[in-house]
Parts: C-alpha cells; sequence; structure tokens
C-alpha cells in the first residue's frame, strides 16, 4: 500500500464498492420492514396445505419418473445453445469466416445431440 498508483487505482473502484453496500442495506431494510409490518392472522385455512387451487390427494413426496426430468435438462441445453447465439450473431462481422465455421461446429454438435435425443425417445412425451 506504500505505492500510491495502488491507492488510486482502488479508489476508482469506490462506487462499486459503495453500489454494494446500497443494494445490501436496501435489501435488509425492506426484510426488516416487511417482517414487522406484515399482518398476522393464523387460520386454519391460510395454515393448511394448498396445491394449485385443490386440495391434494396424495403424498408430495410421490417419486416423479425420470422423463420429466430429461425433458427439462434438454430444454435447458437448448435453451443455453440459444444465448450463445446472440452475442455470436452481433460481433459476426467482425470475426469472419472463422468464426461462421466455429458456430457451424458448435450448431453441428447440438444437432447431433438432438437426434440422439430425438431416437433415444427423450423428446417423447407419454
Amino acid at each position: 500500500m506504500n505505492d500510491p498508483h495502488v491507492l488510486d487505482y482502488l479508489i476508482k473502484f469506490y462506487p462499486i464498492l459503495l453500489y454494494i453496500f446500497a443494494m445490501l442495506a436496501f435489501a435488509l431494510t425492506t426484510l426488516v420492514i416487511s417482517h414487522f409490518a406484515q399482518p398476522r392472522y393464523p387460520e386454519p385455512e391460510k395454515l393448511s396445505v394448498y396445491e394449485c387451487g385443490a386440495e391434494p390427494f396424495s403424498d408430495a413426496r410421490m417419486p416423479f419418473p425420470v422423463r420429466y426430468y430429461i425433458f427439462a435438462m434438454l430444454f435447458v441445453i437448448f435453451d443455453v445453445e440459444v444465448i450463445f447465439l446472440y452475442p455470436w450473431a452481433v460481433v459476426f462481422t467482425k470475426i469472419g469466416v472463422i468464426g461462421l465455421i466455429e458456430m457451424l461446429i458448435f450448431i453441428g454438435l447440438f444437432v447431433v445431440a438432438y437426434v440422439y435425443a430425438w431416437r433415444k425417445g427423450a423428446l417423447e412425451w407419454d
């Protein structure tokens, strides 16, 4: 810390540190105020089990078929692929043909994974 350049460098990050403290203070203040300001009327109807507007008819801990989880994972994977396409499209004119070839390889890998999942029946909703 004896170097004056280090102090100048740290001073540049002061607004970020101030923003983090302000954000934390706002979050904590909001939580504390909502805790004390909320109305509390514990009635049997409010404390009963409620599931999507209907009375539950079985145990909530019953196992789901693995097919639902696989379907959800595939959705997330292909959604992430689309997220990677946006930055590529923004800088496409700067990266040229090499970037196009790299993206074609990237999309090709996802097409292979999609065909594999399709043939295995992971996309069937029975």
